[in-house]
């Protein structure tokens, strides 16, 4: 993950507001930040992700905006296309 997203995901996690509703949404922000995280190890943009599963990078980037929640199948097809499987788990709190 580049310094730069750390350096701004502890930024915003300062703001008390930011910080409850990220530790809400933990399971979502968590699987976003996996998903960027893989992204830019790869090296693709969200274009360039966008087009090897044959949708826009806008949708790309409502996902990673946590505007859109996802279908499982649109999270396997991101998977797919960096190489990745989609596992899912339920565990107790």
């Amino acid at each position: 993950m580049s310094k730069t997203y750390q350096q701004l995901k502890i930024k915003l996690l300062k703001n008390r507001e930011t910080k409850k509703a990220y530790n809400e949404l933990g399971a979502e922000f968590s699987l976003i930040e996996a998903v960027i995280e893989k992204r830019l190890e790869k090296g693709l943009s969200q274009k360039e992700l966008a087009q090897m599963i044959g949708t826009k990078q806008s949708a790309i980037s409502r996902f990673e905006a946590g505007g859109y929640n996802p279908t499982i199948a649109f999270l396997q097809k991101m998977a797919c296309a960096m190489g990745l499987n989609v596992k899912i788990s339920l565990t107790e709190k």
